[in-house]
């Protein structure tokens, strides 16, 4: 690991390593305190290594016509996978990238650096935080909000709440979609809970995962796509059955049995997600 450009992060005192992936060449992992956060092919940003991510990938290909450029909010960056893949595959969209780990951008910037021709800008600080004083001219003209924020493996309380969520709402255009990477496991309490939340926020809700995982039978990644409108799901099916791990998509009455008995997050009851099993993500030093 000391041969991998590395960096401690100042705000949280985690351990940043960038590393080469072993099979891909033009292809590096970011770890952060020890777990893998980002997968990214210098070469092709169009591919999307990790399973959840390519199920965010699916969705933000439906959006509006193929190819159309999009303005894009990502609340955190890790190496910025799906800033870089819209940017490959719409080109001419706008982005705003809000990370509150100077030294993760600092690092991903010199290791892993990103088109110039892309119209990323790179916001500094909480997520809530800068959300709350983003642009007025960002409110209501937003086609995509992506919600994938972590604290080493776990998602802080702040970013769970109906508050969070309402006022990332507001910055959707018609027909926008917020895509909200939830980890958790057996039981899928937490899961739930944030279905629940951004079903009361928006109305339209669909979670995309493997279905051992929507089985609350291990700890995984289940995505949840949100909008004021019906989301565009119709290719999906088909789109997560290719797999390389086939998952299936949750919705509708299936998705209100999915939510039922679960409580809408506030700020008063909101906790972090839960902690991955040990090991489960993790990255052995050396590996």
């Amino acid at each position: 690991m000391a041969d991998h450009p590395h960096r401690t992060l100042s705000h949280s005192g985690f351990h940043a390593v960038v590393s080469p992936d072993r099979w891909i060449r033009g292809a590096y992992t970011l770890t952060v305190d020890g777990t893998p956060q980002s997968h990214v092919n210098l070469d092709d940003p169009t591919q999307l290594f990790f399973e959840y991510v390519q199920r965010m990938g699916h969705v933000i290909d439906q959006l509006r016509m193929p190819g159309e450029p999009l303005t894009a909010v990502h609340l955190g960056a890790g190496a910025l996978t799906l800033p870089r893949y819209i940017e490959a595959t719409r080109p001419g969209s706008r982005q705003q990238v809000i990370e509150l780990e100077s030294d993760l951008v600092e690092l991903v910037r010199e290791e892993l650096p990103w088109s110039s021709r892309a119209s990323i800008r790179i916001r500094h600080g909480d997520a809530r935080e800068v959300l709350e004083r983003l642009p007025a001219g960002l409110q209501g003209s937003v086609d995509l909000v992506i919600v994938d924020v972590f604290s080493g493996a776990r998602t802080p309380a702040h970013v769970t709440s109906v508050e969070f969520y309402r006022t990332a709402a507001q910055l959707l255009a018609p027909g926008g979609v917020l895509l909200a990477n939830i980890a958790d496991g057996p039981g899928l309490a937490f899961a739930r809970g944030q279905a629940a939340t951004l079903h009361h926020v928006l109305g339209n809700v669909a979670a995309l995962a493997e279905t051992q995982i929507l089985k609350g039978r291990r700890f995984g990644n289940v995505v949840l796509a949100a909008s004021a409108t019906p989301l565009p799901l119709e290719w999906m099916p088909r789109l997560l059955a290719a797999g390389p791990h086939p998952a299936k998509v949750v919705e509708g009455a299936e998705l209100l049995e999915f939510i039922a008995g679960a409580n809408v997050v506030t700020d008063e009851t909101a906790t972090p997600s839960p902690p991955p099993s040990k090991g489960i993500f993790q990255v052995k030093p050396g590996s």
